[in-house]
């Protein structure tokens, strides 16, 4: 900012040229601008009203076209309300910067000194920063700070939610229980907090998404083996560090609110458990295995917090469910990854819903956008399952076991009458089909066996044969299931990888055996990708993955258009809402 305001100073100002879309053929309607520091300005921007849309930068894992979704159908929303929709951002491979998406086109870096050179030239009446993820998130308060109209949620608001300790002392003053948690700038004092607050612990940088740099910690020595790595990430911001929930179901929630209002779009319940990015594990929509009162206890709470926080658009909050306990893990006051998927589901366009919500508008005035409710929580007509699309077939050698960093790079959703057939559909969708019968290999950690007896038994009534590493198979055999033993990697030939190979194993389910994985687990893992083999790391995904199979083999495979699904509102809500 020194710098600018001494360019400033100087007389020195950016400028913009257009790109001509067209080539010089016939007359192009959408700019593209881009700056420079010439003498020559091409912007010619008009009088009328003007609301700029901060979108995510560059595609990457973590933060990629979930979030383009929302930025244009925020910019169709704007010309439909009648504003001028100016997009910001610098990825030729998304929509948002397709020459009709959005009336003007910035083709920028999402930094501050970029975005305040566009506010000057354009004076817009209104710059949106929940669709763009957490890039443009960061921006909110530096931007108001400038006398930028920062509209929706306020600026101070969005650091309340991601700072830690202000959020802390907010969830204790509403009485909402979250995992206990601290921050620390230096190795002895993440140590002394993983001690107070108890091992396992989760570790990682605040203000980031994707898991970027997250980790959970067994010992104090991969504490500090995390701080003398992370200091990078933290840019003068402290290191977080929470309880990790073991065992613990994670939901998401996504809503929209007024200030006033609060309407809950949907309660997605993870099919992997606590400690797999969210980004990374299926969820279904409605949720299949949250009693009653915890689905109540997460509605109250969203509402409280909400409101609390004076949300105004779209607002996320992640959840953790440990022995019957609602926890908060944390609130983002922006547009989630989920959104598309929810917006989908539901029949309701929730970015068009959020930006008549910034633009002033109250929830009572939109109820012809959302079935007639200003409050509450949208039905679903079917089961929907998200599923994660991976990229490791393309990764050769790389251990495609899933963690709290973010590893998926899109999604897929899948439909269904039953939770099993929405499952088994998204899988299908997202190139891993499961397979109908064949060899399943199994080898889990101690705390996985009882599950993976279970998931043994019905895989055996599907007329699997089963085979299993030493420990697994003692496991299943005393519960009365034929299993064959084969050898791990390092216990000599044949061993797994060899039968994988010559393709005499059909599904594998292989859960790491505690924070590290050993040499061989990921020789099997890495193997597993390599010949194309369903390769399931959770016992959740295991059972859901159960539940697919007998789907596929009671149900015929049906297909629905999402018009299909949306055409007769006066269906009944799916089980379970």
């Amino acid at each position: 900012l020194e710098v600018r305001r001494r360019r400033k100073e100087l007389g020195i100002r950016a400028v913009f040229n257009r790109v001509d879309t067209c080539a010089a053929e016939f007359e192009s309607f959408t700019p593209y601008l881009y700056s420079s520091y010439e003498s020559e300005c091409e912007a010619a921007p008009d009088e009328r009203n003007k609301v700029v849309i901060l979108g995510s930068g560059p595609n990457r894992i973590g933060q990629g076209i979930e979030f383009d979704y929302c930025c244009c159908h925020a910019s169709f929303a704007l010309r439909e309300f009648g504003y001028e929709s100016i997009m910001v951002n610098c990825t030729p491979e998304t929509v948002s910067t397709d020459y009709d998406t959005s009336d003007r086109l910035y083709f920028e870096p999402l930094t501050l000194e970029e975005v305040l050179n566009i506010c000057d030239t354009e004076k817009p009446s209104g710059v949106i920063v929940q669709f763009g993820g957490q890039t443009p998130l960061t921006l909110a308060l530096p931007l108001k700070r400038q006398g930028v109209p920062v509209i929706g949620t306020a600026p101070e608001c969005i650091d309340l939610a991601e700072d830690r300790k202000l959020f802390g002392k907010l969830l204790e003053d509403l009485g909402i229980p979250s995992p206990p948690n601290g921050t620390a700038t230096s190795i002895d004092e993440a140590c002394a907090v993983a001690r107070r607050i108890g091992f396992p612990v989760l570790v990682r940088p605040s203000y980031v998404l994707g898991g970027r740099a997250m980790v959970i910690a067994y010992d104090e020595e991969t504490v500090r083996r995390y701080m003398r790595e992370a200091v990078v990430f933290s840019q003068d911001r402290p290191v977080l560090i929470d309880r990790f929930l073991e065992d613990a179901t994670e939901v998401d929630v996504d809503a929209v609110s007024d200030g006033e209002d609060v309407l809950i779009a949907g309660v997605m319940e993870h099919i992997e458990e606590a400690g797999i990015h969210s980004g990374d594990s299926s969820c279904v929509l409605p949720a299949i295995a949250i009693s009653a009162e915890a689905r109540q206890t997460i509605e109250r709470y969203t509402v409280e917090l909400a409101r609390a926080l004076n949300v105004v658009g779209l607002m996320n909050v992640q959840y953790a469910i440990q022995d019957g306990r609602v926890y908060v893990l944390e609130v983002n006051p922006r547009a989630s990854r989920t959104v598309p998927y929810v917006s989908k589901a539901t029949g309701v366009p929730l970015p068009k819903l959020a930006v008549a919500l910034m633009l002033g508008k109250k929830l009572r005035e939109m109820t012809h956008l959302t079935g007639g409710l200003a409050s509450g929580c949208l039905p679903v007509r079917q089961f929907f399952v998200k599923s994660p699309v991976f990229p490791f077939n393309k990764f050769p050698g790389v251990d495609p076991a899933l963690g709290p960093e973010m590893r998926s790079t899109g999604e897929v959703m899948g439909v269904g009458e039953n939770f099993g057939e929405a499952f088994a559909k998204a899988q299908l969708s997202a190139g891993m089909p499961l397979p109908q019968s064949g060899c399943a290999f199994l080898s889990v950690n101690d705390r996985d066996k009882p599950a993976a007896v279970e998931v043994g038994r019905r895989l055996a009534e599907f007329g699997f044969t089963l085979v299993a590493t030493r420990g697994t198979a003692s496991a299943l055999r005393a519960a009365g299931l034929a299993a064959r033993t084969i050898l791990k990697v390092n216990e000599g030939r044949p061993n797994a990888v060899d039968l994988m190979k010559q393709g005499a194993i059909q599904l594998v389910i292989y859960t790491p055996a505690g924070a590290h994985s050993f040499e061989d687990e990921r020789a099997i893992r890495r193997a597993a990708i390599a010949c194309r083999i369903p390769c399931i790391t959770t016992m959740s995904a295991a059972r859901a993955a159960s539940e697919a199979l007998a789907s596929r083999r009671r149900d015929p495979i049906r297909v629905w258009s999402l018009q299909e699904i949306h055409q007769n509102s006066a269906l009944p809500a799916a089980p379970g809402q």
